[in-house]
């Protein structure tokens, strides 16, 4: 066991935060596995449904089931929000690495978050409308840069782009209100949809302006959480003694005494509340789940069970796995895999239950299995190698100008 002790950066310091092995925090791994698990809690329900992603919107508030809606606001958004602060704080520790060592920060970083974009791009064409990897990489492009600025110039990037953010889901949810409602078109042809594969991406590529827009949302919201999840971890949520204590009680006190409220008022107010819903009640849940869920790591055993050993590989190995849960629910949902969506569309939520349970017992077995025969995931593998060959073709190329 070794740890990071004082080290100052820009004026704060790093101090008491215990790594494993190989320079990872180990609660941080386990936190990711359940933000992967809890962000499949979410997607899945799109899968579920017979027409896929694009039907489940159509019909997803249309009849009013009150079991329907009070599973999906238990991870709606939540776990997303979760594992986009723990991508802050990933990039904070790669930003600590790059000043231990001497080295200009962001350096290559660009490179990493272009990477990133490829591969979500692939991940949107082939596997899922819905990607948020895209999303990332463009916030992280920007973050990069802000991550080693001052805490007050931090600060005001937070309040700016948070400000603007709120006032653009305010206006929103406004035009929402005062809108008349549109019933639903559904049909028995929804399942179509999800028949073939090279339909599917055909859609995706003919509708990519549509599907992509999600991403205007994305990019501020994910900027905002990099930056309060790197500032976290730099004033020390994952740190024992008393200050890391005050830092998680902070965060579980605004998260779940101000969000969880606020999401409960949003789930019941209807559809017309979906972006609040959405994408601002639950990044304030969020800090509550990051601030209790490092106090949990912190009275844990020291020796992990094999529930929590499961959780950190699938921590661990994040990207790789956010990319093969998609894929295998495609493959059990759409009708050009198994097509369980249509032959258990009458079940209620018990399929949905059932399917995620499947998956996530997947990703926990298979997980633990693959890093004892590496050391990284395999789309993590394929980035680490990617990286360096990249810097080096733009490192070429700038100096052949």
């Amino acid at each position: 066991m070794t740890a990071i002790t004082g080290t100052a950066i820009t004026g704060t310091a790093i101090t008491g935060t215990a790594i494993t092995g190989r320079g990872r925090i180990d609660a941080i791994d386990v936190l990711r596995g359940v933000a992967i698990l809890g962000t499949l809690g979410t997607n899945v329900w799109l899968f579920a449904h017979p027409g896929g992603p694009v039907a489940w919107f159509a019909h997803a508030f249309a009849d009013g089931n009150p079991l329907d809606t009070a599973l999906l606001t238990l991870t709606n958004g939540k776990f997303l929000a979760l594992l986009t602060l723990l991508f802050g704080v990933g990039i904070e520790l790669q930003y600590r690495s790059a000043v231990r060592r001497g080295n200009p920060w962001p350096g290559r970083y660009p490179v990493r978050a272009a990477i990133l974009f490829a591969e979500g791009l692939l991940h949107y064409v082939l596997v899922f409308e819905f990607d948020v990897l895209m999303g990332y990489a463009l916030a992280s492009f920007l973050v990069a840069y802000l991550v080693g600025r001052s805490d007050r110039a931090v600060r005001v990037w937070v309040g700016a782009v948070g400000a603007v953010y709120v006032a653009a889901l305010a206006a929103a949810t406004a035009l929402l209100l005062i809108t008349p409602d549109v019933a639903p078109s559904g049909s028995s042809s929804d399942a179509a949809l999800t028949a073939s594969w090279p339909h599917q991406v055909l859609l995706r590529l003919e509708h990519a302006a549509l599907f992509r827009s999600e991403i205007v949302l994305i990019v501020p919201s994910a900027v905002v959480l990099f930056l309060v999840g790197s500032r976290s971890a730099r004033a020390g949520v994952f740190t024992a003694g008393p200050a890391g204590a005050r830092v998680r009680r902070r965060l579980v006190a605004v998260g779940l005494g101000a969000g969880v409220p606020l999401n409960a008022l949003t789930a019941a107010a209807g559809p017309d509340w979906f972006l609040v819903d959405r994408y601002l009640a639950p990044p304030l849940v969020a800090l509550g789940l990051l601030g209790l869920g490092a106090t949990l790591a912190q009275r844990a055993r020291r020796e992990p069970g094999p529930l929590r050993r499961a959780l950190t590989a699938v921590g661990r190995t994040a990207l790789s796995c956010y990319v093969l849960q998609n894929v295998l629910a495609g493959v059990l949902c759409h009708g050009w895999g198994l097509g369980l969506a249509e032959r258990f569309a009458g079940t209620g939520p018990w399929f949905v239950l059932a399917l995620w349970a499947g998956i996530s017992a997947i990703l926990l077995v298979a997980a633990p299995l693959w890093l004892r025969h590496a050391g990284r995931g395999p789309l993590e593998l394929l980035m680490h190698r990617l990286y360096p060959l990249a810097g080096a073709a733009i490192s070429r190329a700038a100096s052949v100008r």
